[in-house]
Protein backbone atom coordinates (compact mmCIF):
# COMPACT_ATOMS: atom_id res chain seq x y z
CA UNK A 1 0.00 0.00 0.00
CA UNK A 2 2.99 2.46 1.16
CA UNK A 3 4.50 1.83 -2.47
CA UNK A 4 1.64 2.65 -4.21
CA UNK A 5 1.03 5.36 -2.70
CA UNK A 6 4.57 7.00 -3.08
CA UNK A 7 4.22 6.09 -6.79
CA UNK A 8 0.83 8.24 -6.74
CA UNK A 9 2.55 10.86 -4.80
CA UNK A 10 5.30 10.94 -7.08
CA UNK A 11 3.11 11.06 -10.24
CA UNK A 12 2.08 14.01 -8.77
CA UNK A 13 4.79 15.60 -9.05
CA UNK A 14 5.26 14.77 -12.27
CA UNK A 15 2.24 16.87 -13.03
CA UNK A 16 2.67 19.21 -10.87
CA UNK A 17 6.36 20.48 -12.07
CA UNK A 18 7.17 22.19 -15.42
CA UNK A 19 6.14 19.21 -18.24
CA UNK A 20 8.04 17.46 -20.21
CA UNK A 21 7.24 17.37 -24.10
CA UNK A 22 5.87 13.47 -23.44
CA UNK A 23 3.21 13.98 -20.58
CA UNK A 24 0.17 15.23 -22.33
CA UNK A 25 -1.42 15.41 -18.51
CA UNK A 26 1.05 17.65 -17.04
CA UNK A 27 1.01 20.05 -19.82
CA UNK A 28 -2.32 20.68 -19.66
CA UNK A 29 -1.71 21.06 -15.83
CA UNK A 30 0.91 23.85 -16.95
CA UNK A 31 -1.36 26.06 -19.13
CA UNK A 32 -3.93 25.89 -16.55
CA UNK A 33 -1.46 27.28 -14.15
CA UNK A 34 -0.45 30.24 -16.52
CA UNK A 35 -4.47 30.75 -17.41
CA UNK A 36 -5.54 30.78 -14.05
CA UNK A 37 -2.77 33.25 -13.00
CA UNK A 38 -3.64 35.41 -16.34
CA UNK A 39 -7.41 35.13 -15.40
CA UNK A 40 -6.83 35.96 -11.66
CA UNK A 41 -4.53 39.15 -12.58
CA UNK A 42 -7.28 40.25 -15.13
CA UNK A 43 -10.63 39.57 -12.58
CA UNK A 44 -8.24 42.07 -10.02
CA UNK A 45 -7.74 44.79 -12.84
CA UNK A 46 -11.10 44.52 -13.92
CA UNK A 47 -12.68 45.05 -10.70
CA UNK A 48 -10.52 48.48 -10.23
CA UNK A 49 -12.96 49.87 -12.85
CA UNK A 50 -16.50 51.36 -11.02
CA UNK A 51 -18.48 50.55 -14.18
CA UNK A 52 -17.26 47.07 -14.90
CA UNK A 53 -17.75 46.53 -10.72
CA UNK A 54 -21.18 47.51 -10.64
CA UNK A 55 -21.83 45.23 -13.51
CA UNK A 56 -19.90 41.92 -13.22
CA UNK A 57 -18.88 42.24 -9.65
CA UNK A 58 -20.10 38.62 -8.46
CA UNK A 59 -18.11 37.44 -11.43
CA UNK A 60 -14.84 38.85 -10.37
CA UNK A 61 -15.05 37.61 -7.09
CA UNK A 62 -16.07 34.24 -8.08
CA UNK A 63 -13.48 33.95 -10.24
CA UNK A 64 -10.85 35.32 -7.85
CA UNK A 65 -12.36 32.80 -5.21
CA UNK A 66 -11.51 30.25 -7.65
CA UNK A 67 -8.01 31.31 -8.10
CA UNK A 68 -7.07 32.25 -4.96
CA UNK A 69 -8.09 28.26 -3.81
CA UNK A 70 -6.13 26.82 -6.62
CA UNK A 71 -3.07 28.62 -5.93
CA UNK A 72 -3.89 27.32 -2.21
CA UNK A 73 -4.25 23.68 -3.92
CA UNK A 74 -1.00 23.66 -6.13
CA UNK A 75 0.73 24.96 -2.88
CA UNK A 76 -0.35 21.99 -0.86
CA UNK A 77 0.97 19.80 -3.84
CA UNK A 78 4.10 21.43 -3.27
CA UNK A 79 4.67 20.86 -0.15
CA UNK A 80 3.56 17.13 -0.52
CA UNK A 81 5.78 16.51 -3.51
CA UNK A 82 9.07 18.29 -2.04
CA UNK A 83 10.69 15.53 -1.18
CA UNK A 84 10.99 14.57 -4.98
CA UNK A 85 12.02 18.66 -6.17
CA UNK A 86 15.21 18.12 -3.48
CA UNK A 87 16.05 13.78 -3.46
CA UNK A 88 19.16 14.81 -1.99
CA UNK A 89 17.47 15.84 1.42
CA UNK A 90 15.67 14.22 4.13
CA UNK A 91 11.45 15.36 4.03
CA UNK A 92 11.18 17.81 6.38
CA UNK A 93 14.48 19.77 4.78
CA UNK A 94 13.22 19.47 1.64
CA UNK A 95 9.85 20.90 2.87
CA UNK A 96 12.00 23.64 4.13
CA UNK A 97 14.34 24.65 1.15
CA UNK A 98 11.10 24.77 -0.81
CA UNK A 99 9.22 26.96 1.60
CA UNK A 100 12.19 29.29 1.95
CA UNK A 101 12.76 29.20 -2.21
CA UNK A 102 11.94 32.12 -4.34
CA UNK A 103 9.17 30.03 -6.15
CA UNK A 104 8.01 28.63 -2.62
CA UNK A 105 7.56 32.55 -1.13
CA UNK A 106 5.85 33.50 -4.30
CA UNK A 107 3.25 30.85 -3.99
CA UNK A 108 2.87 31.72 -0.73
CA UNK A 109 1.78 34.85 -1.32
CA UNK A 110 -0.39 34.25 -4.37
CA UNK A 111 -3.02 32.99 -2.06
CA UNK A 112 -2.09 33.69 1.69
CA UNK A 113 -2.95 37.44 1.95
CA UNK A 114 -6.32 36.77 0.62
CA UNK A 115 -6.95 34.53 3.92
CA UNK A 116 -5.39 35.97 6.34
CA UNK A 117 -8.60 38.95 6.77
CA UNK A 118 -10.48 35.59 8.12
CA UNK A 119 -8.19 35.03 11.19
CA UNK A 120 -7.59 38.59 11.72
CA UNK A 121 -10.14 40.78 10.74
CA UNK A 122 -8.82 43.85 12.10
CA UNK A 123 -6.04 44.30 9.66
CA UNK A 124 -8.21 43.48 6.35
CA UNK A 125 -7.32 46.82 4.66
CA UNK A 126 -3.61 45.80 5.06
CA UNK A 127 -3.87 42.15 3.84
CA UNK A 128 -5.94 43.82 1.11
CA UNK A 129 -3.28 45.84 0.43
CA UNK A 130 -1.17 42.69 0.54
CA UNK A 131 -3.15 41.15 -2.28
CA UNK A 132 -0.68 42.88 -4.91
CA UNK A 133 1.89 40.24 -3.52
CA UNK A 134 -0.20 37.54 -6.49
CA UNK A 135 1.12 39.39 -9.14
CA UNK A 136 4.58 38.07 -8.81
CA UNK A 137 3.07 34.73 -9.63
CA UNK A 138 3.84 35.97 -13.06
CA UNK A 139 7.49 34.95 -12.55
CA UNK A 140 5.93 31.54 -12.22
CA UNK A 141 5.36 31.90 -16.51
CA UNK A 142 8.96 32.17 -16.26
CA UNK A 143 9.64 28.61 -15.99
CA UNK A 144 7.25 27.44 -18.41
CA UNK A 145 9.51 29.32 -21.18
CA UNK A 146 13.00 28.62 -21.91
CA UNK A 147 12.74 32.03 -23.48
CA UNK A 148 12.11 33.72 -20.37
CA UNK A 149 14.46 31.76 -18.66
CA UNK A 150 17.68 34.38 -20.34
CA UNK A 151 16.53 37.30 -18.12
CA UNK A 152 16.90 35.08 -15.01
CA UNK A 153 20.28 33.76 -16.41
CA UNK A 154 21.85 37.39 -16.95
CA UNK A 155 20.74 38.40 -14.16
CA UNK A 156 22.27 35.50 -11.87
CA UNK A 157 25.12 35.68 -14.41
CA UNK A 158 26.04 39.86 -13.53
CA UNK A 159 24.18 39.80 -9.93
CA UNK A 160 28.08 41.26 -8.57
CA UNK A 161 28.20 44.00 -10.80
CA UNK A 162 24.44 44.71 -10.53
CA UNK A 163 25.18 44.88 -7.02
CA UNK A 164 28.12 47.17 -6.88
CA UNK A 165 26.55 49.32 -9.01
CA UNK A 166 23.42 49.96 -7.04
CA UNK A 167 25.61 50.11 -4.11
CA UNK A 168 27.78 53.03 -5.88
CA UNK A 169 24.16 54.63 -6.90
CA UNK A 170 23.12 54.60 -2.92
CA UNK A 171 26.61 56.00 -1.49
CA UNK A 172 25.84 58.98 -4.73
CA UNK A 173 22.59 59.74 -3.33
CA UNK A 174 23.70 59.56 0.34
CA UNK A 175 26.33 62.43 -0.48
CA UNK A 176 24.72 64.51 -2.50
CA UNK A 177 21.58 64.42 0.28
CA UNK A 178 24.36 65.55 2.92
CA UNK A 179 26.17 68.13 0.58
CA UNK A 180 22.50 69.55 -0.38
CA UNK A 181 21.43 69.80 3.17
CA UNK A 182 25.07 71.64 3.85
CA UNK A 183 24.27 74.00 0.68
CA UNK A 184 20.54 74.69 1.68
CA UNK A 185 19.45 74.19 4.89
CA UNK A 186 20.28 78.16 6.01
CA UNK A 187 18.39 79.31 2.63
CA UNK A 188 15.32 76.58 3.14
CA UNK A 189 15.08 75.34 6.46
CA UNK A 190 11.65 73.97 6.04
CA UNK A 191 12.65 72.24 2.51
CA UNK A 192 16.23 70.87 3.83
CA UNK A 193 14.98 70.04 7.46
CA UNK A 194 17.90 67.20 8.14
CA UNK A 195 20.54 65.37 6.01
CA UNK A 196 18.00 62.67 5.08
CA UNK A 197 15.63 65.58 3.95
CA UNK A 198 17.53 65.43 0.44
CA UNK A 199 17.07 61.95 -0.24
CA UNK A 200 14.11 62.50 -1.80
CA UNK A 201 15.92 65.21 -4.16
CA UNK A 202 18.88 62.94 -4.50
CA UNK A 203 16.76 60.00 -5.70
CA UNK A 204 14.56 62.48 -8.10
CA UNK A 205 17.57 64.02 -9.63
CA UNK A 206 19.78 60.50 -10.03
CA UNK A 207 16.98 58.60 -11.46
CA UNK A 208 14.82 60.56 -13.03
CA UNK A 209 14.96 64.40 -14.02
CA UNK A 210 13.09 65.94 -10.83
CA UNK A 211 9.48 66.39 -9.82
CA UNK A 212 10.02 70.22 -8.75
CA UNK A 213 8.86 70.03 -5.53
CA UNK A 214 12.18 70.63 -3.99
CA UNK A 215 14.97 71.93 -5.76
CA UNK A 216 17.80 74.25 -4.83
CA UNK A 217 17.57 77.80 -4.88
CA UNK A 218 20.98 79.47 -4.10
CA UNK A 219 23.61 79.72 -6.71
CA UNK A 220 25.93 76.69 -5.00
CA UNK A 221 22.85 74.84 -4.87
CA UNK A 222 22.27 74.97 -8.50
CA UNK A 223 25.21 74.38 -9.47
CA UNK A 224 25.47 70.95 -7.10
CA UNK A 225 22.36 69.86 -8.32
CA UNK A 226 23.43 70.62 -12.03
CA UNK A 227 26.50 68.41 -11.38
CA UNK A 228 24.56 66.20 -9.71
CA UNK A 229 22.27 65.84 -12.55
CA UNK A 230 25.28 64.75 -14.83
CA UNK A 231 26.39 62.31 -12.67
CA UNK A 232 23.26 60.71 -12.20
CA UNK A 233 22.50 60.30 -15.96
CA UNK A 234 26.28 58.12 -16.11
CA UNK A 235 25.75 56.09 -13.00
CA UNK A 236 21.62 55.19 -13.48
CA UNK A 237 23.38 54.07 -17.48
CA UNK A 238 25.83 51.20 -15.41
CA UNK A 239 23.34 48.77 -14.53
CA UNK A 240 21.13 49.17 -18.16
CA UNK A 241 25.09 48.50 -19.81
CA UNK A 242 25.56 45.71 -17.63
CA UNK A 243 22.72 43.74 -18.11
CA UNK A 244 22.55 44.58 -22.04
CA UNK A 245 26.09 43.01 -22.00
CA UNK A 246 24.74 40.27 -19.85
CA UNK A 247 22.50 39.43 -23.16
CA UNK A 248 24.72 40.36 -25.85
CA UNK A 249 27.10 37.63 -23.54
CA UNK A 250 24.41 34.96 -23.36
CA UNK A 251 23.17 35.23 -26.85
CA UNK A 252 26.73 34.74 -28.54
CA UNK A 253 27.38 31.66 -26.12
CA UNK A 254 24.33 30.30 -27.34
CA UNK A 255 25.53 30.85 -31.08
CA UNK A 256 29.00 29.75 -30.75
CA UNK A 257 27.37 26.57 -29.32
CA UNK A 258 25.06 25.99 -32.09
CA UNK A 259 27.93 27.28 -34.64
CA UNK A 260 31.13 25.46 -33.59
CA UNK A 261 29.68 22.58 -31.58
CA UNK A 262 30.51 19.34 -32.92
CA UNK A 263 27.70 17.38 -33.83
CA UNK A 264 28.23 13.04 -33.62
CA UNK A 265 25.59 11.30 -34.81
CA UNK A 266 24.31 8.79 -32.29
CA UNK A 267 21.95 5.93 -33.48
CA UNK A 268 19.49 4.01 -30.92
CA UNK A 269 17.68 1.31 -30.71
CA UNK A 270 14.32 0.06 -29.18
CA UNK A 271 14.18 -2.98 -26.82
CA UNK A 272 11.24 -4.70 -24.74
CA UNK A 273 12.19 -7.19 -22.13
CA UNK A 274 9.96 -9.79 -22.22
CA UNK A 275 9.31 -12.29 -19.17
CA UNK A 276 12.42 -14.64 -19.58
CA UNK A 277 14.95 -12.06 -20.89
CA UNK A 278 18.24 -12.32 -19.00
CA UNK A 279 18.24 -8.70 -18.11
CA UNK A 280 14.88 -8.62 -16.42
CA UNK A 281 15.24 -8.14 -12.47
CA UNK A 282 19.02 -6.66 -13.06
CA UNK A 283 20.26 -3.11 -12.74
CA UNK A 284 21.57 -1.19 -15.40
CA UNK A 285 25.23 -1.77 -14.09
CA UNK A 286 25.22 -5.69 -14.04
CA UNK A 287 24.72 -5.60 -17.53
CA UNK A 288 27.78 -4.95 -18.34
CA UNK A 289 27.25 -2.82 -21.80
CA UNK A 290 30.29 -2.46 -24.23
CA UNK A 291 31.80 0.91 -24.21
CA UNK A 292 30.18 3.56 -26.50
CA UNK A 293 26.62 2.32 -25.60
CA UNK A 294 24.61 3.80 -23.51
CA UNK A 295 21.07 3.56 -22.07
CA UNK A 296 19.09 6.15 -23.10
CA UNK A 297 15.56 6.29 -21.31
CA UNK A 298 13.64 3.63 -20.12
CA UNK A 299 9.92 3.50 -20.53
CA UNK A 300 7.22 1.50 -17.39
CA UNK A 301 4.29 1.55 -18.33
CA UNK A 302 3.28 4.94 -19.46
CA UNK A 303 6.26 6.74 -18.14
CA UNK A 304 9.52 7.91 -18.97
CA UNK A 305 12.43 7.13 -16.56
CA UNK A 306 15.78 8.54 -16.39
CA UNK A 307 18.11 5.50 -16.30
CA UNK A 308 20.73 5.12 -13.19
CA UNK A 309 23.01 2.76 -12.88
CA UNK A 310 21.33 1.17 -9.51
CA UNK A 311 17.65 0.65 -11.36
CA UNK A 312 16.32 -2.55 -11.38
CA UNK A 313 15.04 -3.66 -14.97
CA UNK A 314 11.48 -5.00 -14.88
CA UNK A 315 9.39 -7.19 -17.42
CA UNK A 316 7.72 -5.13 -20.52
CA UNK A 317 9.94 -2.33 -19.96
CA UNK A 318 11.08 -0.61 -23.40
CA UNK A 319 14.93 0.30 -23.17
CA UNK A 320 16.36 2.57 -25.66
CA UNK A 321 20.04 2.10 -25.70
CA UNK A 322 22.37 4.47 -28.32
CA UNK A 323 25.58 4.25 -29.76
CA UNK A 324 27.79 6.28 -31.72
CA UNK A 325 27.94 5.83 -35.51
CA UNK A 326 30.82 4.22 -37.08
CA UNK A 327 33.25 6.66 -37.99
CA UNK A 328 35.12 5.37 -40.61
CA UNK A 329 34.44 6.35 -44.29
CA UNK A 330 36.93 3.87 -45.88
CA UNK A 331 34.82 0.87 -44.88
CA UNK A 332 30.78 0.68 -44.45
CA UNK A 333 28.89 -2.57 -43.69
CA UNK A 334 26.04 -3.58 -46.32
CA UNK A 335 23.80 -6.27 -44.88
CA UNK A 336 21.32 -8.04 -46.96
CA UNK A 337 17.63 -8.69 -45.36
CA UNK A 338 16.49 -11.60 -47.64
CA UNK A 339 12.36 -12.97 -46.58
CA UNK A 340 12.51 -16.95 -47.85
CA UNK A 341 9.29 -17.15 -49.91
CA UNK A 342 7.71 -20.40 -50.46
CA UNK A 343 9.86 -22.86 -52.83
CA UNK A 344 13.15 -21.25 -51.91
CA UNK A 345 15.98 -23.25 -52.59
CA UNK A 346 17.19 -22.79 -49.11
CA UNK A 347 13.80 -23.76 -47.15
CA UNK A 348 14.84 -26.70 -45.43
CA UNK A 349 18.63 -26.46 -45.39
CA UNK A 350 20.92 -26.24 -42.61
CA UNK A 351 23.08 -23.33 -42.98
CA UNK A 352 26.53 -25.40 -42.82
CA UNK A 353 25.32 -26.96 -46.42
CA UNK A 354 24.24 -23.99 -48.48
CA UNK A 355 25.82 -23.34 -51.46
CA UNK A 356 27.00 -19.51 -50.57
CA UNK A 357 30.29 -17.99 -50.49
CA UNK A 358 32.46 -18.19 -48.15
CA UNK A 359 32.46 -14.64 -47.77
CA UNK A 360 28.80 -14.50 -47.17
CA UNK A 361 28.08 -14.79 -42.98
CA UNK A 362 24.25 -14.86 -41.71
CA UNK A 363 24.17 -12.84 -38.99
CA UNK A 364 20.56 -13.16 -37.54
CA UNK A 365 17.49 -15.26 -38.99
CA UNK A 366 13.87 -13.36 -37.82
CA UNK A 367 11.30 -16.10 -37.44
CA UNK A 368 7.99 -14.58 -36.96
CA UNK A 369 8.52 -12.20 -34.03
CA UNK A 370 11.62 -14.08 -32.46
CA UNK A 371 15.66 -13.13 -33.54
CA UNK A 372 17.63 -16.14 -33.58
CA UNK A 373 21.40 -16.15 -33.27
CA UNK A 374 22.51 -18.81 -36.54
CA UNK A 375 24.63 -21.38 -36.13
CA UNK A 376 25.38 -24.68 -38.35
CA UNK A 377 23.15 -26.83 -37.37
CA UNK A 378 20.26 -24.65 -37.97
CA UNK A 379 17.51 -25.60 -40.77
CA UNK A 380 16.00 -22.48 -42.34
CA UNK A 381 12.12 -22.30 -42.83
CA UNK A 382 9.98 -20.61 -44.99
CA UNK A 383 8.93 -17.12 -43.99
CA UNK A 384 12.50 -16.58 -42.45
CA UNK A 385 13.48 -13.18 -42.77
CA UNK A 386 17.45 -13.69 -43.18
CA UNK A 387 20.09 -11.06 -42.54
CA UNK A 388 23.69 -11.75 -44.10
CA UNK A 389 26.75 -9.66 -44.65
CA UNK A 390 27.79 -10.75 -48.71
CA UNK A 391 29.64 -8.67 -51.52
CA UNK A 392 27.86 -10.72 -53.97
CA UNK A 393 24.17 -9.08 -55.52
CA UNK A 394 21.46 -10.97 -54.80
CA UNK A 395 18.18 -10.02 -56.42
CA UNK A 396 15.63 -10.81 -54.60
CA UNK A 397 17.50 -9.23 -50.97
CA UNK A 398 16.84 -5.27 -49.67
CA UNK A 399 20.04 -3.79 -48.85
CA UNK A 400 20.49 -2.27 -45.32
CA UNK A 401 23.34 0.59 -44.80
CA UNK A 402 24.71 0.58 -41.03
Amino acid sequence: MDKKWEKRRKRVFEVVEVAAAFDPLSRFYDFFNVFCIILNLAASIMDTYDNLRVAYGGLFFALNEATVALFFLDYLLRLWTAKYLYPDCTEGRAVTKYVCSFTGIIDLLSFLPHYLPIFFPSGAVAFRMLRIMRIFRLFRINAYYDSLNVITEVLISKKQQLFSSVFIILMLMLASSLCMYSLEHNAQPEVFTNAFSGIWWSASTLLTVGYGDIYPITTAGKMLGIFITFLGVGMVAIPTGIISAGFVDQYSRIKRMSEYGHESPIHFIKIHLRENDRWVNRTIAQLHLPAGVIVAAIRREQRILVPRGNMVLHANDIMVLGAESFQDDKEHINLKELTLQKNHPWIGERIRELDISRHTIIVLVKRRKKVLIPNGNMILREGDVVILYTQTHISTATDLEI
